[in-house]
């Protein structure tokens, strides 16, 4: 999408910007909504779609980008490396597996049949794919489920998808000359593949040093405590873990992938039990405070000024998309299930708890739409499907949880 000046300083658009977003991601709040439906609300009421008071412009897309940044850095803190070998491990390997390639499969049949562009398939099936982690979290722990057996498994799927996905953009996003032809895309994903894999390498060996460290965790640990108190200036602990991750982050960019990749495997990597728990929790409560109050809310809201209801010219695709999103996840989520000799109900409830597309999805879309992967019509759909699942699926994974509940409660003579 272009960017455009217009007469409004800069500061004045950011604190209309702010004021209304959190307004209307407090009122979201009230309804058990995820307060960036409000966000990205608030951006298309005061975006050129509505009243026009704001327009995207270059400060609002480095405000975005640091949105973006610190949006998957909390991802990846929510993220426990054990966790996510128990995503993939036995069974549960068919969870995350169906769940992510049979949506795939219906977003590249979609492309076919409306003979969208390559690019445009891919990105479209890959934002069918995902399950936001986050937003998962979210209505599970809303739903008193997330320690539940049903609730694991979801999250485990979420982590697994939200890496292939990230994993999959990298791949994507070397395609900056386009794509010509399948065997264009071929030859190209070979090429970046090889990227993935050294970048991939270079995680791995992080991993293995720091899983050795932990043998000598408490000398470690007061090693970093005493760092810390010889650094006078403030904040010193939440700028070290910054410097950390993004140094995991210029890897990724120097091997060609996107930055999000790197910060995001970055801060799953980050050391726990050296930086220590106490110390983590704060970091993890400092981000939140400004990526949550400041950050992601200009972000989301920035999407909404982008988005653009008026570019949306395929009405038939955007219904099927909708559709097709909610239908592939529950069936990949459901035999996934099956797989793993969960019953029917707990099966069919698995697949709605992965519905859920929100935070990752949105990011994923906003980086296809900067780098001219996707046009403005697509974005919109995209941004319209994942707030359609975002809202929709608490209401249906309470009442597949409730009669999941009724069966299991004794039948009262």
């Amino acid at each position: 999408m272009p960017i455009i000046s217009h007469s409004m300083p800069f500061v004045v658009e950011l604190l209309l910007l702010l004021l209304v977003a959190r307004m209307f991601g407090e009122i979201m709040e009230r309804f058990n909504q995820p307060a960036m439906i409000g966000e990205v609300l608030a951006g298309f009421i005061l975006g050129p779609s509505l009243l026009g008071f704001a327009v995207y412009t270059n400060e609002l897309k480095v405000i975005s980008d640091l949105g973006v940044f610190l949006l998957v850095i909390l991802a990846g803190f929510e993220i426990d490396i054990e966790d996510l070998g128990k995503s993939i491990r036995g069974r549960n390997a068919w969870i995350a597996l169906l769940g992510f390639i049979i949506p795939m499969i219906s977003g590249t049949i979609i492309g076919i049949i409306f003979h969208l562009q390559i690019q445009l398939t891919i990105f479209l099936s890959l934002c069918i794919s995902i399950t936001a982690l986050p937003v998962s979290i979210r209505i599970l722990m809303d739903l008193g489920k997330l320690k539940s057996d049903i609730g694991q498994k979801i999250i485990s799927a979420a982590i697994f998808n939200d890496v292939i996905s990230l994993l999959v953009l990298g791949v994507i996003l070397d395609f900056k000359d386009g794509i010509s032809n399948y065997s264009d895309l071929g030859f190209k994903i070979l090429s970046t593949v090889i990227k993935v894999l050294g970048f991939m390498i270079i995680m791995i060996v992080a991993y293995r040093l720091f899983k050795k460290a932990k043998d000598k965790v408490s000398f470690l640990n007061n090693q970093f405590e005493n760092f810390l108190n010889f650094l006078k200036g403030k904040e010193s602990l939440f700028a070290v873990v910054m410097v950390f991750v993004l140094i995991f982050a210029s890897l990724s960019e120097l091997v060609g992938l996107h930055f999000v990749i790197g910060a995001f495997f970055g801060a799953i990597l980050l050391p726990r039990e050296m930086v220590g728990q106490e110390n983590f929790q704060k970091v993890q409560q400092n981000t939140s405070s400004i990526t949550m109050g400041f950050l992601a809310p200009i972000f989301f809201t920035t999407m909404g000024v982008q988005f653009n209801l008026l570019s949306i010219n395929n009405i038939n695709l955007l219904i099927i998309v909708i559709i097709a999103s909610f239908i592939s996840k529950i069936f990949g989520g459901y035999f996934g299930g099956r797989m793993a000799r969960m019953s029917r109900q707990e099966s069919f409830t698995l697949g709605i708890g992965l519905n859920a597309r929100g935070i990752m999805e949105l990011v994923i879309a906003n980086i296809a739409l900067q780098n001219g992967f996707i046009d403005i019509s697509l974005f919109s759909i995209l941004v319209i499907m994942g707030i359609i699942t975002t809202v929709v699926t608490p209401f249906l994974l309470k009442r597949s949880f409730q009669l999941i509940d009724n069966k299991k409660t004794p039948t009262e003579s």
